[in-house]
């Protein structure tokens, strides 16, 4: 089995409902590039850190780096829209919460809205970067890609319970304290195995290691760990899915990073037509094209 945070037993999973759990939206606020803090040469910077440069502009961190110069190296760094930071309200996200609802029409009430845009304060760049077109094929292909992997935001966490005990590694020096059963999938992207747990609770600062239940109790918790991966992994990929969004490489390369060991070049064809279905629908949701380089 693939040592990354999706599954190869998602497969097999149960389609179940899990107890609702609502969360408040953010509150609405406005960021200039003022309120950012600036950058400083040599600094170590995390994936989502918001910085403002010497020209006055701010950039958001693609990948972490030690403090690399973002009008440099701008494979670390992308340029920010001060207008948009920290608090973005609901109605900033490209998708409206009635488009939401309407790409899942049968979904579990725990995936709340005011959940996922609670969320989106983790990762800022997400469906925030480059054109409107290029801000709505992202937040189709995310939302395409989770679709696949809840059954339409059906189900939170893993029903084959026999897989449980297999996603702890005892090898890493923390071992699994919360249990050798504790760390099976559960989130829009199947959060799985002791490490990752740790690795993606380290980024967004919520300790998943000691309380990984909180995947499936707190709804803007189970989306920052699906937005953690989008935008910080690659996985069997060559690169994160929301860069490959970002830089055109095309819905197809999200598929690789998230399932292609298991799915591309030929694997399995059907669920690659599964995930590339939702995103044309949700893309023509949203009115925009999907574009192209559709499959992997």
């Amino acid at each position: 089995m693939s040592r990354r945070h999706i599954s190869a037993a998602l497969t097999a999973l149960v389609i179940a409902a899990a107890a609702p759990v609502l969360l408040p939206a953010p509150a609405a606020s406005a960021a200039s590039c003022s309120s950012y803090p600036n950058w400083v040469a040599g600094k170590a910077y995390r994936a989502g850190d918001i910085v403002r440069y010497t020209d006055g502009k701010a950039y958001i961190a693609e990948h972490d780096n030690p403090g690399y110069d973002p009008v440099i190296s701008t494979w670390y760094w992308d340029p920010y829209a001060c207008d948009s930071g920290p608090g973005t309200p609901a109605s900033k996200f490209v998708v409206s919460e009635a488009q939401f609802n309407q790409m899942f029409p049968n979904r579990n009430s725990f995936y709340t809205y005011s959940g996922l845009t609670a969320a989106l304060d983790a990762y800022p760049g997400f469906a925030n970067t480059g054109s409107d077109t290029v801000k709505k094929q992202e937040a189709a292909a995310f939302l395409a890609n989770v679709s696949h992997e809840t059954g339409g935001l059906v189900y939170v966490v893993e029903q084959n319970t026999a897989n449980y005990p297999h996603y702890c590694d005892w090898s890493q020096p923390y071992g699994c304290p919360a249990g050798q059963a504790a760390y099976y999938g559960r989130g829009p992207i199947q959060l799985s195995w002791n490490f990752n747990y740790k690795a993606a609770g380290d980024a967004l600062g919520i300790d998943l290691l000691n309380n990984p239940w909180l995947v499936q109790n707190d709804a803007a918790v189970a989306w920052k760990t699906g937005l953690w991966y989008w935008n910080t992994q690659s996985g069997p990929g060559t690169m994160t899915p929301h860069n490959a969004m970002v830089n055109q490489a095309g819905f197809g390369q999200t598929i690789r990073s998230i399932n292609g060991s298991l799915e591309c070049d030929g694997r399995n064809p059907a669920q690659v037509q599964s995930r590339v279905d939702a995103y044309q629908r949700f893309t023509q949701i949203l009115g925009v094209s999907p574009g192209g380089n559709l499959y992997c």
